[in-house]
């Protein structure tokens, strides 16, 4: 039994199975604390939470972090604050399946960049690959009507969740370069980042007159976002990734959009249709066609919210 949950295996399907849930807890968020209000403190209590365990890797580190710092910092801009501003926003006008569903396409938009910026060869699975998750998400963005595309009829929540998927491919995309740093230490400053630019949003938000401070349910979401989603799937990432190689592990992210529409159905009640599991089968097979040559030995390591 404990060489069992000792397993990678394991480790690896733990993480997918926080960050589904990540969108769930997003959803119980409505009407509990905003969404701006939301970013803030769970990367706020991330930090105090990481700060004994990380400091004396950020000193140890610090000659490397110094002359990338502005870089880390942005990093974590577009990976930590925006990302997660907008995927806890849209969860106010669109649904949790939607959410799960259109995040699955995070890895091909990974794979678009890195062709584009640092010319990582194109095969014919991953084009083929890249086609289906686009059609399973242009199916979920439409509602399960893709004429509204071509009127641009999108739910604006859908479109918000599109730009979060584009910011965090940025990210991705750009950690690539950062320097040979202990993770905890790369972990704690971008959580440095992500609380720092979430402050200025954050006031937006007040100023707009949305803010909600939390009552009991958003302190919950907020502690369960900074321990788990923001902490505890990073460090059985990264453990798995350390067992077995990043691109094996990379495979077990795609349980993500399997557990999160599960626990949306179950958890929050949301009624699924058919277009989702005909949008979720074409992420799924679209990810596993681009993903079957695991000669891919540029594929960018991800690292989820």
């Amino acid at each position: 039994m404990r060489r069992i949950i000792a397993h990678p295996y394991a480790f690896l399907a733990c993480a997918s199975f926080i960050w589904g849930a990540n969108a769930v807890a997003g959803k119980l968020a409505v009407g509990h604390v905003s969404p701006m209000i939301l970013t803030c403190l769970r990367w706020g209590l991330t930090l105090v939470l990481l700060a004994p365990f990380a400091l004396g890797h950020v000193r140890r580190d610090w000659p490397l972090i110094r002359p990338r710092l502005g870089f880390l910092l942005g990093l974590g801009f577009l990976g930590f604050t925006g990302f997660n501003a907008l995927f806890y926003l849209a969860l106010n006008t669109t649904s949790a399946l939607n959410v799960v569903i259109e995040q699955a396409s995070m890895p091909l938009f990974v794979f678009a960049a890195s062709l584009v910026l640092y010319g990582t060869p194109v095969s014919r699975f991953q084009i083929v690959g890249f086609l289906l998750t686009l059609a399973g998400v242009a199916l979920t963005a439409s509602h399960g009507d893709p004429t509204t595309l071509l009127d641009l009829h999108l739910n604006r929540g859908d479109a918000m969740m599109l730009v979060a998927v584009l910011f965090y491919s940025a990210f991705t995309v750009g950690i690539r370069r950062k320097p040979d740093i202990h993770w905890l230490s790369l972990i704690f400053i971008l959580s440095i980042s992500a609380f720092a630019t979430s402050i200025p949003i954050a006031f937006v938000e007040n100023a707009f007159g949305a803010t909600r401070w939390p009552d009991g349910r958003g302190m919950a979401i907020i502690a369960f976002t900074a321990i788990f989603a923001s902490i505890a799937s990073q460090s059985l990432y990264i453990r798995g990734i350390e067992m077995i190689g990043a691109n094996r592990a990379n495979l077990f992210t795609n349980l993500t959009p399997v557990f999160g529409a599960i626990l949306a159905i179950l958890i929050v009640g949301e009624r699924p249709y058919l277009y989702h599991a005909v949008a979720l089968t074409l992420v799924l097979i679209g990810i596993l066609v681009a993903e079957q040559r695991l000669g891919w030995r540029s594929r960018t390591t991800r690292t989820l919210p």
